[in-house]
């Protein structure tokens, strides 16, 4: 028997009635057909929600796998004796991250209930500790986003950041600031967001990937980490802290590392670049070619410091 067939008997079971005398009363053609309408829906809804729910863990799976293509490119690019301190902190991106993001992030990001009347925000005051939080493969998502804006910073740091400094960074980075950017722009009550009820200039700022959300924000983190911190110890100046004349070269010990977490990357990038921009594929090769020269930049500044 069909599905369809068990949805009919199911919805004529349910809406016959049973007289006094025993005598049953088939319901009319138009309840019958609502009920069957009203049960498809439902199967349909589930099946939606599935769909999503897979898809989510997909593509967060997939944004996740770029902690490996960080942590590879990391260790390529600094000596052999840091090749341990410099994966640890990668590793450290991930659990400081999800501590700052399961705490109080994802409520700065995303908390609270919207509608269209709803007042633009700096950020947001509910569901911390994810308490009310009905999607929690959405947050999964999220979480993974929230990481990978955390590790680009890794690779700036190598070799001259202590693991204290660079734990509580990590989580500072996922509790606060990339919790308001993200406000401010994916989230309805953000002030740069497209979804806002009155979004700013009439259209709001649309980031499909992330491109600013995650990687911009990643990469100035790492800029002005580098600009506090400075070059490593013994590249341009002495112990001392004269000049060298000619500077020290700190060459990486292994490229097949770099490649592999180069390549890994670009894996990453065109599957989840594509899977997210699908109804918006003229910008596909434009998000992802710019993302890649970000990455490059990254890559040549670690080498070069």
């Amino acid at each position: 028997m069909s599905s369809t067939d068990n949805t009919y008997q199911t919805c004529l079971n349910d809406l016959s009635t049973i007289s006094d005398d025993g005598t049953s009363t088939s319901p009319t053609t138009d309840v019958l057909l609502q009920c069957i309408s009203a049960s498809f829906e439902a199967t349909q809804t589930s099946t939606d929600n599935s769909i999503d729910t897979f898809f989510l863990l997909y593509a967060a799976s997939l944004v996740f796998f770029m902690q490996t293509g960080f942590a590879m490119i990391s260790a390529g690019c600094v000596r052999l004796n840091n090749v341990q301190n410099t994966l640890l902190k990668n590793l450290l991106d991930a659990c400081g991250a999800s501590l700052g993001f399961y705490t109080v992030g994802y409520a700065f990001a995303f908390g609270g209930t919207f509608d269209e009347n709803t007042s633009t925000t700096f950020i947001g005051t509910s569901n911390f500790f994810l308490m009310g939080v009905e999607s929690d493969s959405f947050w999964l998502f999220q979480f993974a986003f929230c990481a990978t804006s955390a590790t680009i910073v890794a690779g700036t740091l190598a070799e001259r950041c202590q693991m204290t400094a660079y734990l509580a960074y990590s989580i500072m980075l996922a509790a606060f600031v990339y919790p308001v950017v993200v406000h401010s722009i994916w989230s309805q009550a953000g002030f740069l967001s497209a979804l806002n009820a009155f979004p700013l200039w009439g259209s709001g700022m649309v980031d499909f990937a992330g491109s600013c959300v995650v990687h911009i924000t990643g990469g100035m983190t790492a800029l002005i980490a580098t600009l506090i911190l400075g070059p490593r110890t013994g590249r341009f100046y002495d112990m001392r802290g004269k000049v060298l004349e000619k500077p020290k070269e700190f060459p990486g010990h292994s490229l097949a590392l770099q490649c592999l977490g180069v390549s890994s990357r670009q894996i990453v990038y065109v599957y989840i670049m594509g899977t997210i921009n699908a109804s918006h594929l003229y910008k596909l090769r434009f998000l992802s070619l710019s993302t890649m020269r970000l990455d490059i930049y990254l890559m040549v500044r670690v080498v070069w410091l």
